[in-house]
C-alpha cells in the first residue's frame, strides 16, 4: 500500500495545525489576562473629563464621533466651539438633526490670527465659557463638548485656574470633551483620559486645500 502524505491523512498540513494550535493557546491567554483585567475594574459608571491634545489632525473629528454615539444612545449633548467662527460644518449640519437632543453655540470669531484682535478674542472667549457654564449647570446634559478650549487656554484669554476647577467640579455623571492643540498641564493633570494626536504626514503640505466633507 502507498504511503500518504500528511496532507492526504488530515485536513491540512501539519505546519499548519502547529500554527493554529499555537495560536488558540496565545489567544486563550489572552483572553484570561483580558477577563482578568476587566474584573478588576469596580466602578461602574463615572463622568469623563477627556482632552484630545496634539498637532496631528483629528481632536475634533474625535470628539464629533463621540457626540455621535452619545445621541445614539439618546443623550442631550452640548457642542460649545470657542475659537472657529461662523463656518458651515458637515458634522453640524448632519448632529443638529437630531434636533432638540444636540444644543450648538459657535462663539468664536475666527481662528486668532485672522482676528487679529486681543481684546476682541477675550470678550468672544468669556462669552464662550459662560454659555459652557450655564449648559454645565443644566442636569439634562450628559454629554458637552468645548471645541477649541485649549486654545483659548493657551493665550490666557481665559483664567486657567477657574476653568480647571470648573471642569473638575462638574457633577458626577456629566462627561466633558475638551479638544485644541498645546493643552496645559494644569488640564491633563485633571483629565481622566488625555489622547495626544501626533502629525505623521499632512496632505496641506502637499498643497492640498483643505476640502468640505473632510475638513469642514
Amino acid at each position: 500500500m502507498p504511503v500518504r502524505s500528511d496532507c492526504e491523512n488530515n485536513d491540512m498540513p501539519r505546519s499548519s495545525k502547529d500554527d493554529a494550535a499555537r495560536h488558540k493557546t496565545k489567544m486563550e491567554k489572552r483572553k484570561a489576562a483580558q477577563d482578568a483585567e476587566v474584573a478588576s475594574k469596580t466602578v461602574s459608571e463615572k463622568g469623563l473629563l477627556i482632552v484630545h491634545t496634539g498637532s496631528g489632525k483629528g481632536k475634533s473629528t474625535a470628539a464629533f464621533g463621540l457626540t455621535l454615539r452619545a445621541l445614539g444612545r439618546g443623550w442631550r449633548v452640548g457642542v460649545v466651539q470657542f475659537i472657529k467662527g461662523a463656518w458651515v460644518t458637515g458634522e453640524r449640519k448632519a448632529l443638529e438633526s437630531f434636533g432638540d437632543l444636540i444644543t450648538w453655540r459657535t462663539m468664536g470669531e475666527g481662528f486668532t490670527w485672522e482676528t487679529q484682535d486681543k481684546a476682541r478674542d477675550i470678550a468672544a472667549a468669556e462669552r464662550a465659557w459662560a454659555a459652557a457654564l450655564e449648559m454645565m449647570r443644566d442636569p439634562s446634559f450628559r454629554l458637552i463638548v468645548l471645541d477649541e478650549l485649549n486654545i483659548a487656554l493657551r493665550y490666557d484669554y481665559l483664567p486657567l485656574d477657574e476653568v480647571v476647577a470648573a471642569l473638575a467640579a462638574r457633577r458626577p455623571s456629566l462627561h466633558i470633551v475638551v479638544t485644541g492643540r498645546n493643552a496645559k498641564p494644569e488640564l491633563i493633570e485633571a483629565a481622566d483620559l488625555v489622547t495626544e494626536m501626533s502629525l505623521v504626514k499632512h496632505h496641506f503640505a502637499a498643497g492640498v486645500k483643505a476640502q468640505e466633507g473632510i475638513e469642514f
